[in-house]
């Protein structure tokens, strides 16, 4: 590689500037840096609607923190690999960077571009970034990888030497011309016609440093009642990072160490954050499954599951993704699914439980659904999430546990705010009779009748699951 030759830092969901490893390499070159992003729409589980919303400001904010470094962020689209090679060879590049990820597409895409570059002795370097840990760093005692969370997470903790995150470049180094690459507009990325992003552009800002305002708001306001509120959906008391998580708009490091050193601050936040950084390592263990066992998205982790004997019901189907089942909380998160492009992860819970245990339908198609109008559809997260509430997944829920979702509601939402909020057809009935209307005979004009009965529906449960132990 000579003096002047390029260095592309090619971007996927690390989105950022700060505590980038690959780019920070490159700049330590001091060779031209040329950012790249590439679309690749017909790859195996590509953004759904919703992170394509976010996709596009997440990269107009990207677009602008290169420019203030000096830098311009290139847009291609295409096959990822192919793209990046055309550029190379357009540019005169001697060396692409990248952040490893570890979605099976992703680590193809890595394997080919590899294979490509060193055969036209281009160099080629990867970095971590998107963990806390690489997946080879964290073994059972036998030097396999773990498939329960808590030991995984002992492991962790006694690993600890967690770098602290570096700051971005104070400058890099830009081409004499940039190269031409797709205008954002172009690629359509947000809806019209109709659109229906307004719920979306009302709750969230993309942007690394949306993220970094969210972090400290968090870390200022609810990481103390953390522990007692996370499960609480009708109050404030999760940090919402995961869509800035999933993009890569803050990297893991990051929140590490300053959620460590606001504990170490100010003590009585201590154990709010500590259970905080705990969910923080449940991603790492979804993405260490998934990069160990490629095919959960598709398949059961456990073979026995193979043979559950899902039902097909197209209408309930419906019914539940537009929040109609009749069952006011699995309602209400499915339609503030609909209107933010999150749901709260209590609710998730009870939702995909309602989905695979009182419908019997496939958690596939609850995944889907999850891909599609989440803004933090992490493929590692949502696949090992739904095969734990199905029972089919690593460290799963026992087959018998069915999410009761009156109980759940009085449970965690106990004034049926939560309920109000998102069912306003329930807005005025009473905290005693929000979660099973019709138990009280109230009256709820325009809302459905319940699309199962509870305790039939987890009869039908158990015996389709003790089915599989037959």
């Amino acid at each position: 590689m000579s003096a002047t030759s390029p260095v592309i830092v090619w971007y996927r969901r690390d989105l950022r500037v700060d505590d980038h490893p690959a780019l920070k390499a490159a700049a330590e070159t001091g060779r031209p840096v040329i950012p790249l992003y590439v679309r690749d729409a017909a790859r195996p589980w590509a953004p759904g609607g919703a992170s394509q919303w976010w996709l596009a400001g997440s990269l107009e904010a990207l677009s602008g923190d290169l420019d203030a470094l000096g830098a311009t962020l290139v847009l291609r689209h295409g096959a990822a690999a192919d793209a990046v090679m055309a550029l190379a060879r357009e540019s005169g590049a001697g060396a692409v960077f990248f952040t490893r990820h570890h979605e099976p597409a992703e680590a193809a895409d890595e394997a080919a571009l590899k294979t490509a570059l060193a055969a036209e002795g281009i160099e080629c370097r990867r970095f971590g970034g998107a963990l806390l840990f690489e997946p080879e760093a964290l073994t059972t005692k036998a030097g396999g990888p773990f498939k329960v969370f808590t030991p995984f997470y002992r492991a962790a903790l006694a690993k600890g030497g967690i770098k602290a995150p570096d700051p971005a470049p104070d400058r890099l180094a830009a081409p004499d011309a940039p190269p031409a690459g797709d205008r954002l507009a172009d690629w359509n990325l947000t809806p019209t016609a109709p659109d229906w992003s307004g719920g979306l552009a009302e709750t969230w800002r993309p942007g690394a440093a949306a993220a970094l305002q969210r972090l400290d708001a968090f870390l200022d306001g609810g990481a103390q009642a953390y522990k007692t509120e996370r499960d609480r959906p009708d109050m404030d008391g999760t940090s919402a990072l995961s869509p800035h998580l999933h993009f890569g708009e803050v990297s893991p490091r990051r929140i590490w160490h300053t959620a460590t050193f606001a504990a170490d601050a100010r003590p009585e936040t201590r154990g709010g954050i500590e259970a905080f950084l705990r969910e923080l390592i449940w991603r790492e263990f979804c993405h260490h499954l998934l990069h160990h066992w490629p095919a959960i998205p598709e398949r059961a982790f456990n073979p026995v599951f193979d043979a559950f004997p899902w039902r097909e019901d197209a209408e309930a189907l419906v019914r539940w993704q537009r929040g109609r089942t009749g069952y006011p909380i699995v309602d209400a998160g499915m339609r503030q699914l609909w209107h933010t492009g999150w749901m709260h992860n209590r609710v998730r819970m009870i939702a995909a439980s309602f989905l695979t245990k009182h419908l019997l339908l496939d958690w596939r198609l609850g995944q889907a659904w999850f891909c599609d109008t989440l803004v933090d559809a992490d493929l590692a997260n949502n696949a090992a999430g739904w095969q734990w509430v199905a029972g089919s997944g690593a460290d799963a829920a026992p087959y018998f546990r069915v999410f009761n979702p009156i109980l759940q509601g009085e449970k965690f939402d106990p004034a049926g705010d939560y309920v109000r909020k998102w069912v306003p057809e329930l807005a005025d009935l009473p905290a005693k009779a929000i979660h099973a209307p019709w138990r009280a005979g109230a009256a709820t004009p325009g809302y459905p009748e319940p699309l199962v009965d509870h305790k039939a529906a987890r009869e039908r449960a158990l015996l389709a699951y003790r089915s599989l132990k037959d």
